[in-house]
């Protein structure tokens, strides 16, 4: 097995979902750590979210975490072999009104890596967009939809229910430069 201290992010994640999941607890990887690994590192995030997407006794995350050395800090875990800090959000795994259905699993030498979809990494980005103005999440938004295959129909269409189609329409071809 790999040093924590050699891992990236999807290793990281894959290895405390791994560990997680052995003990019942079923989390998926999203926000910042999503859109690093989507975007190929273009974006750097130095946070894990985790969600809690079956609102597990926070108490029991804290216990497992402490079995892999992590250490508690405020709301986020902390390990001293990686900068990299884990924060388990609780469920549901949702973007907007939208709930997360496709989760994408892929087989690391870690364990097994959960994480939202590219197309639900856009959307996630975009809702900060959209809802704060967070420039920075458009940017982040971008970074993965031109570094992955994404369903820009979903997008929009998802767009119409949040209530931002106009929003959408202004940064659409944005979104679709590679296309």
């Amino acid at each position: 097995m790999k040093k924590i201290s050699a891992m990236d992010e999807a290793e990281l994640s894959a290895y405390i979902q791994s560990h997680l999941k052995e003990a019942g607890v079923d989390v998926v990887l999203s926000g910042g750590g999503a859109v690093t690994i989507y975007s190929k590192n273009k974006y750097l995030s130095k946070d894990l979210d985790l969600i809690n997407i079956y609102a597990v006794k926070y108490k029991k995350i804290k216990a497992l975490m402490l079995e892999l050395g992590f250490q508690e800090k405020g709301k986020y875990f902390t390990h001293e072999e990686t900068q990299l800090f884990v924060e388990f959000p609780a469920g549901p795994l949702a973007i907007g009104e939208e709930v997360i259905e496709n989760i994408v699993e892929k087989k690391l030498e870690t364990g097994t890596l959960r994480i939202i979809s590219p197309t639900d990494c856009v959307k996630d980005r975009l809702a900060g967009y959209y809802h704060w103005k967070d420039k920075q999440s458009l940017v982040q938004a971008e970074y993965v939809a031109l570094a992955q295959k994404i369903d820009i129909k979903e997008i929009e269409e998802w767009s119409r229910r949040e209530g931002m189609l106009t929003e959408f329409e202004e940064i659409k071809e944005r979104l679709t430069q590679k296309l």
